[in-house]
């Protein structure tokens, strides 16, 4: 007869992980080890833990979560991947509880810090009543994105102009990423979830530009551009958190601490000085990502101008 240790050592880590998953060990949307956790755990090489967690996502028992990690697949029955989970109210007040437990989570130290059990702990409850409300971290994920942005409340009556109204709904989302800096990981543009509050923004988007004159195809694709450039931006935010606290220097104090070094590196002067006062100010180096974002959503307007006026001028 075989002797289990005679087995592939991936083989080990595939049925170790396996039989935590049978006995409750591991829940869905918890997090297995990674490569280098489950060489060291197990004592084998990179490759060798490499290839287990493979063998495991081929079976469907974990899968791979862009910038989460690898975690216990729900393998309760699913809806289409078409089809988006309920809203974080539609299963009542204990799953907003869940929700908005997860964001504040998030919110303090990154979606990192997001774990079914370090919610539960939050909420003081058992890790597994969670899934009586959630199936796992990937659609815990999706609702917080929702309820973030269904806290994005657009004025009854918006500005005269189609400009305005753009550069509203983007400070708005900006705005908003500023609060939930952990938020732009969770929006794609390429392969986007149906997010109700997300679909209503981009409808009130597309209304502002109904009456430019463009092609449908064009507001989309105009609208896009905006919300990306938003996005986009915005990813800086949490980088940026994590960088001060790192180093424990602002952006600012950064430029300015490091200013020699890109001086050095331009020899021929074109750097701006700093300021007198060694602060932010007309030809300093210090950073504000706010006023970044500003001068490219000008940029990104501008742009779009010319593009309505040439629309207009085709019309005529």
């Amino acid at each position: 007869m075989r002797r289990p240790d005679a087995d592939p050592p991936y083989l080990r880590i595939v049925a170790e992980i396996k039989r935590q998953v049978q006995d409750g060990e591991l829940r869905a949307g918890d997090r297995v080890p990674s490569t280098r956790q489950a060489a060291a755990r197990w004592g084998v090489a990179a490759a060798t833990a490499a290839k287990a967690l493979e063998s495991l996502r081929r079976e469907g028992v974990v899968v791979a979560i862009p910038r989460v990690g690898t975690v216990v697949a729900d393998t309760a029955p699913r809806a289409p991947r078409s089809a988006p989970p309920a809203p974080a109210t539609a299963g009542g007040k204990e799953r907003e509880r869940v929700v908005r437990a997860a964001i504040a989570i998030a919110d303090a130290g990154g979606m990192e810090a997001v774990s079914m059990r370090g919610v539960a702990t939050a909420l003081d409850i058992p890790t597994m009543s969670l899934y009586r409300h959630v199936r796992g971290k990937e659609e815990l994920a999706v609702l917080m994105a929702d309820t973030a942005f269904g806290e994005l409340r657009l004025p009854a009556v918006l500005p005269p102009g189609w400009r305005a109204r753009l550069e509203l709904l983007a400070r708005l989302q900006w705005r908003m990423y500023g609060r939930h800096p952990w938020l732009p990981r969770l929006v794609s543009l390429t392969h986007p979830q149906p997010l109700p509050n997300l679909v209503g923004l981009g409808e009130r988007a597309l209304g502002v530009l109904a009456d430019l004159g463009l092609e449908p195809r064009q507001a989309m694709l105009v609208w896009w551009t905006v919300a990306n450039y938003v996005r986009g931006t915005a990813f800086n935010l949490e980088q940026q958190a994590e960088s001060e606290q790192h180093t424990g220097l602002s952006a600012d104090e950064w430029h300015l601490a490091h200013l020699p070094v890109f001086r050095a590196g331009l020899p021929s002067g074109r750097l701006p000085a700093p300021p007198p006062h060694g602060g932010p100010g007309p030809g300093g180096t210090a950073f504000d990502l706010t006023e970044f974002f500003e001068f490219g959503l000008r940029l990104t307007l501008d742009g779009i101008a010319v593009l309505v006026g040439r629309s207009r001028r085709d019309d005529h």
